[in-house]
């Protein structure tokens, strides 16, 4: 049977250990295949020992890389790029599924690692949707480094440039390019739901009623606010995304990762 290669990336110290390792079992109780997990770091600290690490490297085009995102008024968004080097993941066969540090499996996630060869695959963003744009969101990306190598060499070329035609953001470099090689494929909106957009209720129903699991879910992303430990007892930090305690959230994210993998790593 073919293995997963599942990849993430976690640089500086804002999301701990326990962020990887929830990250990884929840993977790998949600998929049918033997899993093969890197994460690409500079704080190894506290990883599950199953957890393959990958240095974080530091990209001779990282001064014009800053210069540019510093304009756009960003830090450090572009260094999921780095995942796309050819020869990055050593002995590596077949494509590659990542995951953002601020996402929760709930769901068999097979069908997302199974989807689409050949192609890069994102889920389509909900704002850029909305204003009528094709730009990916990059919370959960399939790609293969041996076909999708360019990702990295355009970048390598001309950091400064693609940055500043991407404003900053590594989710449109990496979906845009990805269309403009006619090498792109949407997830299914169902399959990939936000926390934000899709589990909570609007004002005044979200005081009301907890938030809920989409049916078909089976990566919630957390992008923005609330963050996950913040949704697991209950968010007041904005009238619009206030949200009671979320006991299915604890239950994936937290309470089935300690099961898996312990206490002392989850």
């Amino acid at each position: 049977m073919a293995v997963a290669n599942i990849v993430c990336i976690k640089w500086g110290t804002l999301f701990g250990p326990e962020y990887v390792n929830r990250l990884y079992s929840g993977v790998r109780r949600n998929i049918d295949a033997p899993v093969r997990f890197l994460c690409m770091t500079e704080h190894a600290e506290g990883i599950h020992p199953d957890v393959e690490i990958l240095d974080l490297p530091e990209e001779p085009f990282r001064k014009d890389m800053d210069a540019a995102l510093a304009v756009a008024n960003r830090q450090g968004a572009m260094r999921k790029v780095s995942l796309f080097r050819q020869g990055v993941i050593p002995g590596l066969e077949g494509p590659v599924l990542g995951f953002d540090l601020d996402v929760v499996i709930t769901g068999d996630v097979t069908p997302i690692w199974q989807m689409a060869p050949g192609k890069v695959a994102m889920r389509h963003d909900w704002i850029e949707k909305r204003k009528g744009r094709p730009t990916g969101h990059g919370s959960v990306f399939r790609y293969d480094p041996s076909r999708h190598g360019y990702l990295y060499d355009d970048l390598a070329a001309d950091a400064y440039g693609e940055v500043e035609k991407a404003r900053g953001s590594e989710q449109r470099y990496t979906s845009h390019k990805a269309m403009d090689n006619e090498d792109f494929d949407y997830i299914p909106e169902d399959w990939v739901v936000s926390f934000k957009h899709d589990c909570l209720d609007l004002p005044p129903l979200n005081y009301l009623r907890p938030p809920h699991l989409p049916q078909d879910a089976r990566v919630v992303c957390f992008h923005g606010r609330p963050k996950m430990p913040e949704a697991v007892e209950g968010y007041h930090g904005s009238l619009l995304r206030w949200s009671r305690p979320c006991d299915w959230l604890r239950d994936h994210w937290i309470n089935r990762a300690r099961a898996d993998l312990g206490p002392d790593w989850a």
